[in-house]
């Protein structure tokens, strides 16, 4: 039973819609003409009819026992907010030229994770096409989307979404998603986006008006738990998982990063994501292509990406925020918050070696022992950056690395996301040391909503004992200030950054040691008194070996216990990346001493 409006062509559309505890449910169509259209009951409450002389942009809403008017829960277009009449799609409509794309393995992703409305001045999919090229230029693989499912107003990170199956209308329509994706095909790269299925946005959310989509057995940090367990569980679970597969046969796209998944709740035989696992295998075998699912989890668990067989759900990858905090804390010195567990040496090397830092030991930030071992996991199923919308939007003042730390250690954490043997991901603007925010913002309607939320973002900062005011989240300049300013990277150190990023994003893909993503072939070491790792990757007959230097001092170190000659290809101290150093050829022998300057790192590779 497909949910929704399907138009069929010739003028035939067939409405369908789940509303279990209505006695009367009745379409309301209201172009080209209003009219009143009564629905039938199909069984496990779900209602159905088909109409004609209905086209593609029609307007309808559902009366729900004659006296409850509301927007179709599966519409797939909501022109005019998140309040009004939904919009028939017809999707056959759309001239694809992809069909020669069978994806990327995930292995090869070099994700780049973007919000569309502040990405561009324009802020739409269609502006986001001017940029795919500087992005494979780049050296990006795969784009990420942060989420595009409809919200309230024209401003929002996209977490607030209430229309799961309709694309926001302020950043274009349905074919203008679709042509986003065609074009990244067309260019070589996948296509992530964002999607929420543990919660859904306040203002519009008009879906237990329809049937018992939320349960009271537990609470989200958002409210009300979405259903998975209770009674009419299996049709909830249905929603969601057909919203999956409507991205993957609809638009097209290449893998869904799922938010938040410690925030789903199912205690049910077969959780909600090993049935998605499953149901998204099977359509990979019907499309005859891969499609991937990527988990946001803080739980450090890896049931999560294992395979069933051994008790996992199966999901094909997840974030690592164990690596971004190592980092964060390491390179800032901040111990706020979840930092405080963070900020050694030690830990980004476990992290580096095997994915989680926290893998059964005591947490100081949460009180209790936090995690389960990775070590055993493929390396490609983990995603590692050193920022991210969370990371970076969910400071107070929204601050990029740029602002924290020198430009030095930018280069030098860039080093260390770029050379680990994990997916790597980027956060819009970071190839170029963006300086402008990214600030967390809003456009509700709803004056007690936007209070509540003004009051939330302040109640959040305590872990983090932030000073000062938070900028209004409500302010259409708080969203203006969060923009990209794209004329920077053309000029002096955000260009040198651009062409540094490039150029190890080259020596990625080019070196066998590093394009080739497995923690057999690795050995990490950590020198906390010299604040100093060494990290070294081989494939076959290729070896590269890392050394990075976390001190303010150069360091010296005897090429001796390494054996290989070496051949230096990359010097984060040198002349062409705003450093000092001319060596960049250098090649060492085993007697010889290498010295690495302070806040900076070597790429050698065997000779």
């Amino acid at each position: 039973m497909r949910l929704g409006a399907h138009y069929k062509g010739n003028g035939v559309c067939t409405f369908v819609v789940w509303a279990p505890r209505a006695e009367i449910v009745e379409l309301k169509l209201y172009t080209p003409r209003e009219r009143t259209v009564p629905m039938h009951r199909t069984g496990r409450g779900y209602w159905k009819t088909e109409v004609d002389k209905v086209e593609p942009g029609t307007t309808y809403m559902y009366a729900l026992d004659r006296d409850t008017l509301r927007p179709d829960p599966v519409s797939h277009f909501q022109p005019e907010g998140v309040h009004k009449a939904s919009h028939v799609i017809d999707h056959q409509s759309f001239t694809w030229d992809d069909e020669a794309w069978r994806g990327l393995d995930i292995a090869e992703y070099v994700i780049y994770e973007l919000h569309v409305g502040t990405f561009t001045p324009e802020g739409t999919f269609n502006a986001v096409i001017s940029k795919l090229d500087e992005l494979t230029d780049l050296g990006i693989t795969a784009v990420e989307l942060m989420p595009v499912a409809q919200f309230p107003g024209d401003r929002n990170w996209g977490y607030d979404g209430v229309y799961p199956y309709a694309v926001q209308n302020s950043y274009g329509t349905p074919d203008d998603l679709k042509n986003l994706v065609n074009e990244c095909h067309n260019r070589g790269l996948s296509v992530i986006i964002d999607v929420v299925y543990n919660h859904l946005g306040p203002e519009g959310n008009y879906l237990r008006d329809f049937g018992p989509y939320f349960t009271g057995k537990y609470n989200t940090p958002w409210g009300e738990a979405i259903n998975f367990d209770d009674e009419h569980s299996d049709e909830v679970k249905k929603y969601f998982i057909d919203n999956a597969l409507y991205w993957f046969e609809e638009f097209h796209i290449d893998a869904l990063r799922l938010d938040a998944v410690h925030a789903i709740y199912d205690m049910s035989a077969k959780h909600f994501l090993h049935c998605l696992a499953d149901l998204t295998k099977e359509c990979s075998r019907r499309h005859k292509r891969k499609f991937y699912l990527i988990a946001e989890s803080d739980l450090n668990d890896t049931r999560i990406i294992r395979s069933p067989e051994l008790g996992g759900y199966g999901l094909d990858a997840q974030w690592n925020d164990d690596f971004h905090h190592s980092v964060h804390a390491l390179f800032t010195g901040e111990k706020s918050g979840y930092y405080k567990d963070f900020g050694s040496i030690e830990h980004l090397a476990k992290s580096l070696n095997e994915g989680f830092v926290y893998t059964g030991q005591y947490s100081e930030f949460r009180l209790r022992s936090h995690g389960n071992p990775s070590r055993d996991l493929p390396a490609e199923q983990f995603v590692v950056c050193s920022q991210n919308h969370d990371q970076v939007g969910n400071r107070m003042m929204g601050e990029r690395l740029t602002t924290l730390v020198t430009y030095e250690k930018l280069k030098l954490i860039a080093g260390l996301v770029i050379t680990s043997p994990y997916i790597p991901m980027l956060f819009m603007g970071e190839e170029y040391g963006e300086d402008n925010p990214f600030l967390y913002f809003v456009s509700h309607t709803d004056p007690g909503l936007v209070e509540a939320v003004r009051h939330g973002r302040k109640e959040e900062f305590t872990d983090f004992h932030a000073r000062g005011e938070a900028p209004d989240p409500q302010d259409s300049k708080t969203f203006k200030r969060s923009k990209l300013g794209h004329p920077k990277k053309s000029k002096g150190n955000h260009k040198t950054l651009l062409n540094f990023y490039k150029k190890l994003l080259t020596l990625r893909r080019q070196v066998p040691a590093l394009s080739n993503l497995s923690r057999d072939n690795l050995d990490v070491f950590g020198f906390e008194n010299d604040r100093v790792l060494v990290m070294r990757r081989w494939k076959d007959e290729d070896h590269a070996l890392v050394v990075f230097n976390m001190n303010a001092d150069a360091v010296t170190i005897r090429m001796l216990a390494y054996r290989n000659k070496w051949r230096m290809v990359m010097n984060s101290a040198a002349k062409e990346w705003g450093g000092e150093r001319d060596d960049t050829d250098e090649l060492l022998h085993p007697e010889d001493d290498l010295t690495v300057d302070g806040f900076s790192f070597v790429l050698l590779e065997n000779a």
